[in-house]
């Protein structure tokens, strides 16, 4: 009966520590995130790139991986995978671009709260942990009565 308590109250703890809450809403911004990155890929830059490469569209983009029947319609990615297996090579194309969209977009995001951080910290200056004892001059923890090093009474003002 205590070993399950013990391990209950471990998994409260567990759970309600501030990473695993930071990480689980992380993980659902994240997929909010994705959802977003996915249609500025499909609506706009792949669009754009289709633009660029002369009306290509990657994400309709496959190869037979077995013989069409006479007169079969393998016109669509979707036509094609519904007779046999296709290499979907367009959909991949389209994935790398997810990827590497969201990496940009993150990692601007990231650099942007770490600069607001930092700008924090610098209003904020740490408080000191440290003190120089009078007579040898060695760094002494704030709270020190006496000095480590010399062994030396020291006022706590």
């Amino acid at each position: 009966m205590g070993k399950t308590k013990g391990m209950v109250s471990e998994f409260k703890e567990f759970v309600l520590r501030g990473n695993v809450v930071d990480l689980a809403v992380g993980v659902i911004i994240g997929a909010a995130f994705q959802g977003i990155v996915n249609s500025l890929v499909k609506d706009i830059i792949s669009p754009l790139i289709g633009a660029i490469t002369g009306g290509v569209d990657f994400s309709g983009k496959f190869l037979l991986l077995y013989e069409a029947p006479q007169g079969a319609d393998v016109s669509t990615l979707e036509a094609a995978q519904a007779l046999g297996p296709v290499f979907g090579y367009g959909a991949f194309i389209t994935a790398v671009i997810n990827f590497f969209i969201m990496a940009v977009v993150i990692f601007a995001m990231i650099k942007a709260i770490n600069s607001l951080h930092g700008k924090k910290q610098e209003a904020a200056p740490a408080a000191a942990k440290e003190k120089n004892c009078p007579y040898c001059f060695k760094p002494v923890d704030i709270n020190a009565t006496r000095c480590p090093y010399c062994t030396s009474q020291l006022d706590n003002q």
